[in-house]
């Protein structure tokens, strides 16, 4: 009777300048020639935390016989399953060098990727940032002098500017409470987003532009994924199994599914994607076929993967070109509300004073 073993598996994370490090310094030094023993055993040399737990890890795996795909396996949050199976597939055909340089220059792509999303969000987050810095200003400095004037000339308030002192008066009397328990609903906010992320991100995937944007990342992770396992010498069918985890939309999912079967059925790939031309773009399918035709899909993949990463940039400059003024009317009318409220009490106390002389 054989007893089923464990896999292990660490928790580890690396930073994506840390992980292109690594790959980068693997590629170099494999490439000059170098056994991987003593590339693994320098690289130890100046190594920290998570970076270190995976060196060790590799050097203790190939001084058992190991191959350095099964090291990776180990660390999920590091290396996806498509990473892994292009390691095994260049390790199996002695073409771990060339692997290692397209998934730095993988990884390179991604980080760009990452950066061009993350500076769309910065502006838009900058400017709720400063409302409530302005907000809480407002509250804990002004609206209590104001209120401590108009108590002692008995003026009636107005709805808004008796709610903007209620507000004013909370913060500052109960002020230890309203910070824990605004910690508790970030703290619970952030548990339930991790617990059903799934449903979430889904969530917020079925906003109009948001999902054209999301579906437009899927489609280019999708493609630049399956032109690295094509090149790792991956078979299509494998490659559209693995191609499957990286994408969040189910519908793009969905899809990618679909043109498996196809292709499983013996049918190509272009045919799978034509059921799908919701979701599938047709240049898209007109590169694949063009690329079917001539023996050289990975090459087509790599062309889309480009073509597509230039819609997402052109998207997101829309996205943000939306957001700004937005943000900008709907900052300015409430805090032009808020000093509204201020206001309208003082000039409801000269009016009255006119009227008396």
């Amino acid at each position: 009777m054989t007893v089923k073993t464990k896999e292990i598996t660490f928790n580890n994370t690396l930073s994506a300048s840390d992980k292109i490090a690594l790959v980068s310094n693997l590629h170099t030094m494999l490439a000059s020639g170098i056994p991987i023993l003593e590339t693994v055993d320098s690289l130890l040399q100046d190594s920290k935390g998570g970076q270190k737990k995976l060196l060790q890890t590799l050097r203790q795996d190939l001084g058992q016989g190991q191959h350095m795909y099964v090291t990776f396996a180990k660390f999920p949050k590091i290396f996806d399953k498509v990473t892994v199976s292009i390691i095994k597939s260049s390790e199996e055909s002695g073409t771990l060098d060339t692997a290692l340089d397209d998934l730095k220059l993988n990884i390179r792509k991604e980080i760009e990727f990452n950066d061009k999303i993350r500076s769309a969000l910065i502006y838009p987050a900058f400017i709720l940032i400063v409302f409530v810095l302005v907000m809480v200003v407002i509250l804990v400095v002004v609206i209590p002098k104001i209120a401590t004037v108009f108590a002692h000339l008995n003026v009636v308030l107005p709805l808004p500017t008796k709610i903007m002192i209620f507000l004013s008066d909370a913060l500052l009397t109960y002020t230890i409470q309203i910070i824990i328990v605004t910690s508790l609903l970030v703290l619970a906010t952030v548990y339930l987003f991790k617990r059903y992320r799934i449903f979430f991100v889904r969530l917020l995937t079925s906003l109009p532009v948001v999902s054209l944007l999301v579906q437009q990342i899927d489609l280019t992770r999708f493609t630049r994924s399956l032109y690295l396992l094509l090149t790792a010498g991956i078979p299509i069918t494998v490659a559209l199994e693995l191609t499957q985890d990286v994408v969040i939309k189910k519908n793009i999912s969905n899809a990618i599914k679909h043109a498996k079967n196809y292709v499983y059925s013996g049918k190509k790939l272009s045919e799978g994607f034509k059921d799908s031309k919701k979701v599938i773009p047709p240049i898209m399918i007109k590169i694949i076929e063009a690329g079917e035709r001539s023996g050289s899909l990975d090459k087509s993949m790599l062309d889309v993967s480009e073509y597509l990463d230039y819609q997402v940039s052109n998207t997101l400059k829309l996205l943000t070109a939306m957001i700004e003024p937005i943000m900008l009317v709907g900052v300015g009318i409430l805090v032009g509300g808020m000093m509204m409220a201020i206001i309208a009490p003082i000039y409801q106390l000269i009016g009255q004073v006119g009227a008396t002389h």
